[in-house]
């Protein structure tokens, strides 16, 4: 059975996806932090085993490093869960929202069989590494805080750039040595979709700014929209805080 992209099968799994991520709240909401925080590490650990298994199964592993937005969420996620970091934490409220993208436009994806491990693989860690970061929030095993919103900002196209930077620098690398595939292809990477567009949605992008990297600024008001939007009962509520404060001294 293929997992096909927006047809029956996909909608279902996208709907099992957030049972699947209810039932893990109710089942954690009630517990303590100990265990809290020791199964949602563990479960944590899936996008670490998603990167290992397509350095090794695809039989190409300079196309599959850990250079994607969802690689680099996956090796930040057991260390914002394990240290509650509030940094990292209110960074993959934002990143997280990779993996939900990469689930819903699953184009390059969509012929994969539904019983295998490709698909065991990229569903049920990119489900966890969109989860969990809000998972830590709803059992208050860590705060929002909108002070963090301009180091979610900088970091993300900090670690855009430097991503860019490696396509950039590894197809030059790879088209001087002419080093190809399993399949006799010259490698070229794409890591973050920095160079060009691979689905129809940050095609749109591309049609308004049709250059590599700088396309994709176009996401940037988006984001900052989301971040502002999220914020708002945080940043409201420390207001109404400050204001009763000082009319109890006044």
């Amino acid at each position: 059975m293929i997992w096909g992209s927006f047809g029956n099968i996909h909608m279902i799994t996208l709907f099992l996806a957030v049972l699947l991520l209810v039932g893990l709240y109710y089942l954690l909401k009630n517990k303590s932090m100990k265990v809290q925080r020791a199964v949602l590490g563990v479960l944590s650990f899936s996008g670490i085993a998603a990167i290992v298994f397509n350095l090794l199964a695809w039989g190409s592993p300079l196309e599959y490093l850990p250079l994607h937005l969802c690689s680099i969420t996956a090796i930040l996620l057991p260390i914002g869960v394990l240290t509650r970091s509030r940094r990292i934490c209110n960074l993959l409220l934002l990143w997280c929202l990779g993996a939900v993208f990469a689930l819903v436009v699953n184009t390059a994806q969509a012929d994969y069989e539904l019983v295998s491990w490709t698909f065991t693989f990229y569903y049920f860690p990119h489900v966890l590494e969109f989860g969990i970061p809000i998972l830590m929030f709803k059992l208050g095993l860590v705060k929002k805080d909108y002070r963090c919103i301009g180091s979610t900002l900088l970091i993300t196209l900090m670690i855009y750039s430097v991503v860019h930077t490696l396509n950039v620098l590894l197809n030059g690398y790879f088209e001087s040595h002419q080093i190809l595939d399993h399949s006799g292809q010259l490698i070229q990477v794409n890591y973050m979709f920095s160079v060009i567009p691979e689905n129809p949605l940050l095609g749109l992008f591309y049609q308004l700014i049709p250059m590599p990297y700088w396309y994709l600024y176009l996401a940037v008001p988006i984001i900052a929209v989301y971040l502002v939007a999220i914020y708002i009962p945080e940043f409201v509520g420390e207001k109404v805080s400050d204001k009763g404060k000082k009319l109890v001294l006044w």
